[in-house]
């Protein structure tokens, strides 16, 4: 695979991510919301980071703030983008455990989710500028 079909690839994913948290928006799945925004949101620094550092293996790591520091785009953020990480990051691992599992499912409401939503497609447009 050329570098170019990489970042297509992972930016590809990060589309594909954000489509979900929308689809699980709309059926009230709020903790997915969360998850699969994540999930975009690593899939698009993953893009970032082949693009910027083609010649380097890409980690298997999903911690959002260590990706964009690895990519170098976290010291383009805003104080919002890097807050945007710091909301996300907990629904990657602990969504999946049940000890945290109800603790997210409280802070979660529709109204929540939907600006998360917003902030990741707001994101997601500006790491692909980055690329």
């Amino acid at each position: 695979m050329s570098d170019f079909d990489k970042v297509t690839y992972w930016l590809d994913g990060a589309d594909y991510d954000l489509q979900t948290a929308c689809a699980m928006l709309q059926t009230k799945r709020y903790l997915y919301v969360g998850f699969m925004c994540h999930q975009a949101v690593e899939k698009a620094l993953k893009g970032v980071l082949v693009a910027r550092k083609p010649q380097e293996e890409l980690p298997y790591i999903h911690k959002l703030a260590r990706l964009a520091n690895l990519s170098g785009v976290s010291e383009e953020m805003s104080e919002e983008q890097l807050s945007l990480l710091d909301l996300l990051s907990p629904m990657n691992i602990e969504a999946r455990y049940p000890m945290y599992k109800e603790r997210l499912l409280g802070s979660l409401t529709e109204e929540k989710c939907g600006a998360m939503i917003q902030e990741t497609e707001a994101m997601l447009v500006w790491l692909k500028s980055k690329c």
